[in-house]
């Protein structure tokens, strides 16, 4: 099938004209972080924060600050795992840090995704994923912190509650 075909077909299938308009059509959240300080510095705190959080102690009233674990790390690439406490949902995190400004500052690309194919909506959970090992860790108070994202980037971005979440 020719490829205009085949997309034609599928968003027919979807029901829309207008593709990418609603956001990922899997449970996902990309964030661009902006800092003012070294990537070592967002490193050692990001790996740090995913270290203290990896048994059930932070989820007792509810939330989400737990259960995350480490998968690999360099000053360059963070990745880890965060499993939602009471459904066992797992969702895939990564880190990209690239160095601007002769190494005084820090670029951080982000992505968290539900490992589970068939999730859709999230509740902006992998939005939560990231920001609250953001937000534990301190790096939302760092000089020249910026976040760029969206609905459109994260699955239910606007309706998260990373209290709970």
């Amino acid at each position: 099938m020719h490829p205009g075909r085949w997309f034609l077909a599928v968003l027919l299938a979807v029901g829309t004209s207008e593709p990418c308009c609603a956001g990922p059509l899997h449970a996902q959240c990309r964030v661009e972080w902006y800092f003012g300080i070294p990537c070592q510095v967002v490193y050692e705190s990001l790996v740090s924060q995913i270290k203290k959080w990896t048994t059930m102690a932070g989820c007792t009233m509810g939330g989400q600050r737990c259960l995350y674990k480490l998968k690999s790390a360099s000053v360059h690439f963070v990745a880890a795992q965060h499993t939602t406490p009471f459904k066992r949902y797992v969702d895939l995190i990564n880190f990209r840090l690239a160095s601007y400004h002769f190494f005084a500052c820090c670029h951080v690309s982000a992505m968290s995704v539900s490992e589970t194919w068939y999730a859709v909506k999230d509740h902006g959970t992998n939005y939560c994923n990231l920001y609250n090992l953001m937000e534990g860790s301190g790096l939302t108070e760092a000089r020249g912190y910026k976040e760029v994202t969206s609905d459109f980037l994260c699955t239910q971005r606007s309706s998260a509650n990373c209290t709970v979440y």
